[in-house]
């Protein structure tokens, strides 16, 4: 399924449109008397975005709101993805959401994973949207090129679930939503900085491309259409 692809030229109107997108679909579920989900990225790219729509006046009691990955440390480590939402997104307006955490008490990543799907057991799905990150390897969450767990991550055969996965880098562990989960969404974006990622979202249309990057399961999967935001 083709990617569609939106360039922006600067941050600050990528947030504004992303932004405007993620609250008409949670609107969207709230008119009709249904709580909302929305499904965010980690990392530090997603601050901006965190940070205007914590401003936004939603019926943020009846939002949940969950990460598409989190690293195996605890909440207060400065490299929980968990903390750094809490910060710049569970505020303002929206400090009445309802976060649902993937991090447990679990001894590792393995165990945790399992609990993390039941935890997310809470939030209505399909998603009304999930917003999910990559890295310049051409890996999505926490799904990486040439981990075994995370191929079997990427397997669409799979059903949705929370897999453990390796990262190259420290802290490594972690835990990541799958591909059949995070394609069980009504509106699916992928957001995406820098000239590096935008080379390797334009390669993954040729079918010749190296299945090898997580990346490319998901713009050639046919079940939700990809809303790519780039920026430099």
């Amino acid at each position: 399924m083709e990617a569609n692809l939106h360039r922006f030229p600067d941050m600050p109107s990528l947030t504004d449109a992303l932004v405007e997108l993620t609250c008409r679909e949670l609107r969207q579920s709230l008119a009709r008397g249904r709580r909302a989900s929305l499904v965010v990225p980690g990392g530090s790219t997603p601050v901006p975005f965190y940070a205007k729509l914590a401003q936004q006046p939603l019926t943020w009691e009846r939002i949940f709101i969950t990460l598409t990955d989190e690293r195996w440390v605890s909440t207060r480590h400065r490299a929980s993805n968990e903390r750094l939402m809490r910060e710049h997104l569970f505020r303002d307006a929206a400090a009445k959401a309802q976060v649902v955490g993937l991090k447990s008490f679990g001894a590792n990543s393995e165990a945790g994973a399992t609990r993390a799907w039941h935890r997310l057991e809470v939030m209505p799905r399909p998603f009304d949207i999930v917003v999910m990150g990559m890295g310049d390897d051409g890996h999505i969450a926490s799904l990486f090129p040439d981990d075994p767990a995370s191929a079997l991550g990427l397997d669409p055969a799979q059903p949705p679930g929370c897999v453990a996965a390796k990262a190259p880098a420290e802290p490594s562990s972690r835990v990541s939503l799958n591909l059949s989960a995070l394609l069980q969404t009504r509106q699916l974006v992928l957001l995406a900085t820098g000239d590096r990622k935008l080379q390797l979202i334009e390669q993954e249309g040729v079918p010749a491309v190296s299945k090898r990057l997580p990346l490319h399961h998901l713009l050639v999967q046919q079940r939700v259409p990809v809303q790519v935001y780039w920026t430099r």
